[in-house]
């Protein structure tokens, strides 16, 4: 089982705070927003029952796999398609991270693969 994940949301232009903020309150640490543009039609906009607004942001959050339907319900609580801010949300599994104090171990293990590989020649 991956022990992270990484939750994407698609929330309209002014947005991504909301969601940082909900989030945030539920044990995640911290986000990267970057800003897009949707294409969806007239016929996305009728059977979602929305109006689309083209300026998006695009919100991803890396979330330990424990905490990730705590965040994904605080996305739709507070920034859903029943919201202003229109967002949709989903995860997908991580399979390795690094630069993280907690992957400490993961970086040791690497180093001593390489030791071990080279020992191997």
């Amino acid at each position: 089982m991956n022990k992270h994940e990484l939750v994407l949301c698609i929330v309209n232009e002014g947005f991504s705070e909301v969601v940082m903020d909900a989030v945030k309150a539920v044990g995640a640490k911290g986000g990267t927003v970057i800003r897009a543009r949707g294409t969806a039609n007239q016929q996305a906009e009728k059977f979602f029952k929305i109006t689309i607004h083209p300026e998006k942001e695009i919100v991803m959050i890396l979330v330990e796999s424990k905490i990730k339907d705590a965040v994904l319900h605080a996305i739709y609580s507070s920034a859903g398609l029943k919201t202003e801010g229109q967002g949709i949300a989903f995860s997908v599994p991580v399979d390795d991270v690094v630069g993280l104090k907690k992957e400490l171990t993961l970086e040791k293990n690497v180093e001593q693969n390489k030791i071990v590989n080279t020992n191997k020649k």
